[in-house]
């Protein structure tokens, strides 16, 4: 993968950033179609006497030797910031197993080697799932401890977080059971007082310490040493499993680096979450893996499929959903994904969830924080609030998504993003200073969601959970009546409300910065808080008004009609939704996390319902506007192209240009060619029959072209500047003495794509979709005309969008 045997020292031009986006060239001469000259053989296939040597003796015909008989290190590999070759890799492993299965039959030791090749997709799959269970226990233990570190120490161990330091205190309170002799918090520690305004301003002042603290510690190891480690991760893991390279973004420092700065950064309080680049630390993994199995390291196709498994993988350990992680894989990540990689896909979930099962990091034998288990059934007329939830996330989710963007582009665009340190501190003191005050914020945003979540009992002390109760009731624990508000709970509505506000905003600032950032938990937590008040609110319309038509027949008086947790997850679904625009995924996420298949149709309600209104004020999810901002060549199969254009519309050079830059199969030499390489900075050349005749013949890859000329300078006698290249598969007698040629046939692609001039744009485009080309070339008649690249796509797709189609890079 990384190409040792190639020397970037080699030509001027080849560490110019050449990009597979730029082929084309214009030439000095014009294509003139009234040429009437003979046109030679395709393949000088009138040297019929290539085996009479005219005198030649054996000795002078094996200069004459097809360099590339033998494997050459480095060709056929990719640059960084290249678009690979779907239809060459997945020809490659075709060969690859027809060669295993024709040697099977030959030997008993062949046989075992052809059944070890197809055990190690599977290996490879319990490698992964058992790595990034673990990891992801790793950051669930660190995230939790760190976060309570900022309140206060466990004084029998400094390790302990503030839930397990209690578990064994026999003087724990039912008002108070999260206090206990051994946890001390650092006002107690410094004053010795856990009340008043000195202990008050102590607390708040270390919290604001260790807020400051963990982010800057967080993103100063991004910047020294992973800056691919910050953001998401998704945008990227979607571009590179769409065939683009981006060499070092799931590298081995990129896992560490973001293992570790992903607990910083959640624990210090920031408006993120750690799911989202959980899948971007399954996907190092995979790629880190994939080392160890050479069909894995070899083919750019083959690690695609891995790594869509891991992606699978990573979603199965952030939310405990194995199916929900396979699925989300399938519809919001993968480009390529066959049968086989889905069977795959749901056994490395399925290990990545049993191994967190097996580590067990919040203690509650839960994957997540937030599980929870309903009771009480749902009414077909509460349909209305969860379409108005879904409505809800729809708008936030648009919202978001506009408001992000403009700030990701203003911080690309102006001397902000010059400072991303800054950047980060700030927003971080601005996030703690108004958190401390409001224990909605304070908390950690994935203990705000369980609680939210929550279906009260009689045994919580929540403030969520203050009403007023009847002390005869003999209804069970679980099943209480819908009752009226108790004082606590309308104190915590009011901070509910100023949270939701909170939230909403700090969000847009937050997602993007050059820390690890996830999405999904910020985007649940505003839904949640929604939910859930909407869910109070209807449970208190209900009780004080059960006589009226809506809740007539269903809801009458003692009845337990209204569940507001299951407001706020229907709520969470929404506003997940709305920003990302997952559906089937989102629903079995949601669905794995409750355990309840009654709660499916809300569920699908809301989800469905938020997509339909985001959509309808944008169509972009975040992760594609993210991709766009970012100018990644990713060419996304769900957006239709509806325009009547033809191929001679975009394809380069345009009319009236000089021609394309072109090879010629015989004639040009070793120094011709590095001119031609030291001048151009395009990834490939069209091989035609002659620059007169423009009949193609073939398609060769610039690196390989430098590759295979070193070599050839090193094993093949004879080769110097003036030495003749030949495409042909039989090359012409030479005479004894002379300067041996160089043969590079085998590096050439004899099939390459093609289309005609008056090709329409709505096929080329979908041919580009479904088959991954990086380039196909135009032709007139059989003559070479042009050449289209995906950026050519992508930049006209933007073009008749009204978009500037020079953002089409990647920066």
């Amino acid at each position: 993968m990384y190409n040792h045997g190639y020397r970037r020292e080699s030509f001027n031009s080849t560490h110019s950033g050449t990009s597979d986006e730029d082929m084309v060239e214009v030439a000095g001469a014009t294509l003139d179609f009234s040429v009437t000259d003979d046109v030679p053989p395709l393949d000088n296939a009138a040297s019929e006497g290539h085996s009479t040597h005219n005198g030649i003796g054996p000795k002078e015909a094996s200069k004459m030797m097809d360099f590339l008989d033998e494997p050459v290190p480095g060709v056929g590999t990719y640059e960084d910031f290249n678009t690979i070759d779907w239809v060459r890799e997945k020809s490659r492993d075709r060969d690859r197993h027809r060669e295993i299965a024709s040697k099977s039959k030959e030997s008993t030791w062949a046989l075992i080697q052809s059944i070890s090749d197809a055990f190690t997709g599977w290996l490879l799959m319990l490698l992964i799932g058992l790595l990034a269970g673990s990891i992801a226990g790793l950051i669930d233990i660190s995230a939790h401890w760190m976060t309570d570190l900022k309140e206060g120490v466990c004084l029998e161990g400094f390790w302990f977080n503030h839930e397990h330091c209690c578990w064994k205190s026999t003087e724990i309170t039912f008002e108070e059971r999260d206090k206990c002799p051994q946890w001390r918090s650092w006002a107690e520690l410094i004053s010795g007082k856990t009340d008043g305004g000195l202990a008050y301003f102590l607390n708040y002042m270390i919290y604001i310490f260790w807020a400051l603290l963990f982010s800057l510690l967080a993103v100063s190891l991004v910047r020294s040493f992973a800056p691919y480690a910050c953001g998401s991760g998704i945008p990227e893991i979607k571009t590179i499993l769409g065939g683009f390279i981006i060499r070092g973004y799931l590298g081995k420092w990129t896992l560490l680096i973001k293992t570790v700065t992903l607990v910083l950064a959640v624990s210090s309080g920031l408006s993120l979450g750690k799911e989202g680049p959980l899948v971007h630390v399954a996907c190092c993994c995979g790629n880190i893996l994939c080392h160890l199995f050479t069909k894995y390291r070899k083919n750019e196709a083959k690690r695609r499929e891995v790594l869509s498994a891991a992606a699978a993988a990573g979603v199965s350990v952030a939310f405990g959903a194995p199916i929900g992680g396979v699925l989300f894989s399938l519809e919001e990540v993968s480009y390529y994904f066959p049968l086989k990689t889905l069977w795959r896909s749901f056994f490395a979930a399925l290990v990545a969830a049993f191994t967190l099962r097996s580590i067990n990091p919040f203690g509650n034998s839960r994957l997540v924080l937030f599980y929870v288990e309903f009771h009480s059934p749902w009414h077909l007329l509460e349909l209305i609030p969860f379409i108005l939830l879904g409505i809800f996330g729809g708008l936030w989710g648009a919202f978001f998504i506009r408001a992000n963007i403009k700030w990701c582009h203003r911080r690309k665009t102006t001397k902000l993003g010059h400072y991303p340190v800054l950047e980060v501190l700030v927003i971080t003191a601005i996030t703690a200073v108004i958190a401390f005050p409001n224990e909605y914020t304070r908390t950690s945003t994935s203990e705000l969601i369980s609680e939210l979540f929550n279906d009260c009992s009689l045994l919580d002390s929540s403030k969520l959970c203050d009403y007023v109760t009847e002390l005869n009731s003999t209804k069970p624990a679980d099943d209480l009546p819908d009752r009226a508000a108790g004082k606590n709970l309308y104190q915590a509505i009011w901070q509910l409300t100023l949270a939701l506000i909170f939230k909403i905003f700090i969000t847009v600032f937050t997602f993007g910065m050059k820390v690890p950032s996830g999405l999904f938990i910020p985007s649940m937590a505003v839904g949640a808080i929604a939910g859930r008040l909407l869910g109070i609110g209807m449970e208190q319309l209900a009780f004080y008004h059960h006589d009226w038509v809506i809740f007539k027949g269903w809801c009458g008086p003692g009845a337990d009609c209204i569940t507001p947790g299951l407001y706020a997850m229907v709520g969470a679904a929404a506003c997940l939704g709305g920003v990302t625009r997952m559906t089937v995924s989102l629903v079995v996420i949601m669905f794995e996390l409750t355990g309840g298949l009654e709660y499916i149709v809300p569920l699908m309600a809301a989800a469905m319902t938020s997509k339909w209104v985001a959509d309808a004020i944008g169509r972009e999810g975040i992760y594609d506007a993210h991709i766009r901002l970012n100018g990644y060549p990713f060419l996304d199969t769900k957006e239709e192209f509806r325009h009547k254009t033809l191929a001679m519309d975009v394809m380069r050079p345009r009319r009236n240009d000089p021609p394309v830059t072109v090879l010629t199969q015989e004639g040009m030499t070793v120094e011709d060619m590095e001119a031609l390489i030291s001048e151009t900075t395009y990834s490939g050349f069209p091989v035609v029959v002659s620059r007169e005749s423009q009949r193609l013949v073939g398609f060769v890859l610039r690196r390989d072209i430098i590759i295979s000329i070193e070599n050839a300078r090193k094993r093949q006698d004879g080769i110097v500047s003036t030495s003749v290249i030949y495409f042909t598969e039989h090359t012409p007698p030479h005479p004894p003495n002379s300067i041996s040629p160089l043969k590079l046939r085998n590096i050439m692609d004899l099939s390459p794509f093609t289309v005609t001039d008056h090709t329409p744009m709505e096929i080329v485009v979908d041919i580009f979709r479904k088959l991954g080309l990086r380039q196909c070339l135009v032709t007139h008649n059989g003559r070479l005309l042009g050449i289209i690249t995906k950026k050519d796509i992508l930049k006209h797709m933007a073009q008749m969008g009204n978009q500037d189609p020079d953002s089409i890079l990647f920066n």
